[in-house]
């Protein structure tokens, strides 16, 4: 599947769909990295897809300093990317976007930080959804969206989001930072 048939068809040219593909593509390269270092196997296909859609739903997002002029709050762009992937008949893909978030949302998560989301665990389950998960807290689509965060300040914003969020983050570290 190519990804950029489901960009062109949902991004026009201009600074949203530039700032989407450089971000999944940073995203894509550090997840590839990520994943050979494990040894494990894993779909390259479905890994690169899965990185370059994952935030196919941030346009109906309301985020204008990364020119998003949607309505909806920026935290429901994995479920609306979802939601699009599964409509264009993507469900493997479509789980990349809902599992993306933070180092994967729970219940828990939900209820506690009052967030818009319907009551569901939204975890990374399979090793092409970790990786994709982990190399997204390295790349930010504000500031300078080409540069790498360090592991430190991925580790700091992810610890304010509490320790399970960061004990979340830290297992994936392990699971990418093996060789």
């Amino acid at each position: 599947m190519d990804p950029y048939l489901i960009i062109d068809k949902y991004y026009r040219e201009g600074q949203l769909r530039d700032l989407l593909i450089l971000h999944s593509r940073k995203v894509a390269d550090k997840a590839l990295s990520a994943i050979r270092n494990t040894g494990l196997t894993f779909n390259r296909d479905l890994l690169y897809s899965g990185a370059m859609l994952h935030d196919i739903g941030i346009k109906a997002c309301h985020a204008p300093d990364i020119f998003c002029m949607g309505d909806q709050p920026y935290i429901c762009h994995g479920i609306i990317g979802g939601e699009i992937l599964r409509k264009e008949g993507y469900p493997d893909l479509a789980r990349f976007c809902e599992r993306h978030t933070g180092a994967g949302l729970t219940i828990q998560d939900i209820k506690m930080q009052n967030l818009p989301l319907p009551l569901h665990n939204y975890l990374p389950e399979t090793i092409e959804e970790k990786a994709v998960c982990y190399a997204d807290k390295f790349f930010s689509k504000s500031g300078n969206p080409a540069e790498e965060k360090s592991f430190e300040r991925v580790k700091a914003s992810m610890a304010r989001h509490g320790s399970d969020t960061l004990k979340r983050f830290l297992d994936l570290h392990l699971l990418f930072s093996q060789k």
